[in-house]
């Protein structure tokens, strides 16, 4: 009958592995500890070691201000407030605010210029019938249409 053959795998030594890697670190990494020896003697000649060492001590005190601020109304409400933004302004066309951003400067440039003589009534009624000004109206006027028509299913504000 055949014996089988005998298979002993010394144990894997760890730390032994870790001491070799640790050893032979400084050589393979020679220039990346430097910059890291670099930007850690900036950080401690700066005192931005301090303010970590300060903040890790106080970070009890620390987390215990910051919840007491987020939790008074106003804070929920701004909170609830940016979270509804958020979602209304992620379904807004880059493309649309672009056309809005552009016509700001250049509105209150044309509403600032001196001009020789005062505008007429008449020349305001004119430039009021342009086809860029009738469309910007019609979209002042869509939106305060949607706005009316949200203010009447508003309700009570909950707090």
């Amino acid at each position: 009958m055949a014996l089988p053959i005998p298979l002993n795998i010394p144990p894997r030594d760890r730390a032994a592995e870790l001491r070799s890697r640790l050893e032979g670190a400084p050589e393979q990494h020679a220039e990346a500890l430097l910059s890291a020896y670099e930007v850690l003697q900036a950080m401690h000649e700066q005192g931005v070691l301090d303010i970590l060492r300060a903040g890790l001590s106080a970070k009890d005190q620390i987390l215990e201000k910051a919840v007491d601020a987020a939790n008074t109304p106003e804070a929920i409400r701004a909170i609830r407030n940016l979270l509804f933004w958020r979602s209304i302004l992620g379904s807004i066309e880059p493309g649309w605010f672009q056309g809005l951003f552009q016509a700001i400067p250049e509105g209150i440039a044309q509403a600032t210029t001196e001009r020789k003589k005062s505008v007429s009534l008449w020349q305001i009624i004119r430039r009021a019938c342009s086809r860029d000004s009738r469309r910007g109206m019609a979209a002042a006027i869509d939106f305060l249409e949607a706005f009316g028509r949200h203010l009447q299913t508003l309700k009570e504000p909950s707090r």
